[in-house]
């Protein structure tokens, strides 16, 4: 197990360029198994869960040929169905949740699959109804095996159907629209999930010869073809690195310059933390945040607390929730964070609390926070990341505390965020990994 060790109170400055869309990367990975033709795919991340998602593709006998640092090139042309048999697939397809998108595209070209219950982070139930009530509408047959924790999945043909989905979830929207790209007939999904990966997702899949309309609405409507081609695709930039980012300059007290960030594509991102006190200015596609001693949390027109929250695309992402509430401990001010999707994921804020936070627990979902107005600084501690986005909270606040922080189980971080040691440490952060 790897560790950090922070040594915090430094103020960063400089230019940082965040990496792929990690969420993206995991779709547009398994949209390749749609095609015989080679796709390409550039501004890959180098993290843990994308080069398992690799690994698993390769293993499939997908050709996978690394051509520069961030870009690679598949071939599915000759896929290995005895795969799925192997002690190999089950430790891979456990270890990233990402791999339940092989699902739809190997029901559609190959009309089978099986899956072990994803893993991922553990941050409350991630039900999967979604997706394989989705692909049993197209045509479907699906079992779980209690025994084995295997899904279960085959087709004699997948025709397209109007459907409601229960909730807008990403991946299910996902694994539903590659399946019904080459479904027979139309396919309506409405209350579809329309976050930008997905976007991303249908405009590649629309390169590779699939017709799919109401892109960036909650209404898709997809007329399946034959077969798709290949074609070339670029990712976006990590809307959650670059939340993650800002956070961390406001807390630090830093000047930093995050590039290259397709603004357009980030929601309520910037303005959420711009209520969190946090200042900023776009120049041109950068976002530029100045150094600020002491910043200050909104409240609402009438005067009562500020509540952030998570919600579907284009409300705040969940996975940035854990920044807010470590950003608000040093604000001025406060706020009530409400996690709304999983009730796992505010048990971080207990090593919050060691270190000084004023933060009330309320319930698995609702923390208020007491901002400190940076009159009390964290303290380091020594700590352990239970998942991604929590980790990097963690980072966060033992960045900004005084004296040295131990963060245990990075490995956590590394699956979401590629050399992120490195490169803050380019910035003056003083992480060691241990």
């Amino acid at each position: 197990m790897a560790s950090f060790e922070v040594i915090g109170g430094n103020k960063l400055k400089g230019d940082i360029i965040p990496q792929g869309a990690k969420n993206e990367a995991l779709q547009i990975l398994c949209a390749v198994l749609l095609t015989p033709e080679p796709v390409t795919i550039s501004n890959l991340p180098d993290i843990v869960d994308v080069n398992k998602l690799i690994e698993l593709l390769s293993n499939l006998g997908v050709k996978v040929n690394r051509t520069a640092p961030d870009t690679y090139t598949f071939q599915a042309d000759d896929i290995d169905l005895d795969y799925l048999q192997t002690e190999s697939f089950v430790k891979l397809g456990r270890a990233i949740r990402g791999s339940v998108m092989i699902l739809g595209p190997m029901l559609a070209r190959f009309g089978q699959c099986k899956l072990p219950k994803p893993g991922g982070d553990k941050i409350g139930r991630r039900r999967m109804d979604t997706h394989f009530i989705g692909l049993e509408k197209l045509g479907a047959t699906f079992s779980y095996d209690t025994q084995d924790s295997f899904f279960h999945i085959e087709t004699n043909g997948l025709k397209g159907v109007y459907m409601l989905l229960d909730e807008a979830s990403v991946t299910g929207t996902a694994n539903i629209v590659m399946a019904a790209a080459l479904a027979e007939g139309t396919t309506t999904i409405y209350n579809a999930a329309c976050e930008p990966y997905l976007q991303q997702l249908c405009r590649m899949l629309n390169q590779m010869g699939a017709k799919i309309s109401g892109i960036g609405s909650n209404l898709l409507t997809i007329e399946g073809v034959e077969n798709l081609g290949g074609t070339e695709h670029r990712l976006l930039p990590d809307m959650i690195e670059i939340g993650s980012f800002i956070g961390m300059a406001g807390m630090t007290g830093s000047e930093i310059t995050i590039k290259d960030c397709q603004i357009p594509e980030l929601g309520l991102i910037p303005d959420t933390f711009r209520r969190l006190g946090i200042q900023m200015e776009y120049r041109g596609d950068d976002i530029y945040i100045p150094s600020q001693d002491y910043y200050e949390i909104d409240t609402y027109i009438d005067g009562s607390i500020l509540n952030v929250s998570d919600h579907t695309w284009p409300g705040f992402t969940p996975d940035l929730l854990s920044i807010a509430l470590v950003v608000a401990t040093q604000a001025k001010g406060t706020a009530l964070i409400h996690q709304k999707m999983f009730e796992s994921r505010l048990f971080f804020v207990d090593k919050l609390i060691e270190m000084g936070a004023q933060i009330i627990l309320c319930d698995p979902h609702r923390a208020t926070i007491i901002g400190q107005n940076k009159q009390v600084p964290l303290k380091g501690i020594n700590m352990t990341s239970p998942d991604i986005r929590a980790g990097v909270a963690l980072l966060i606040a033992a960045l900004s505390a005084e004296g040295r922080s131990v963060i245990n189980n990075v490995e956590q971080i590394d699956r979401g965020y590629q050399n992120i040691d490195g490169r803050l440490n380019a910035l003056g952060a003083q992480i060691t990994r241990l």
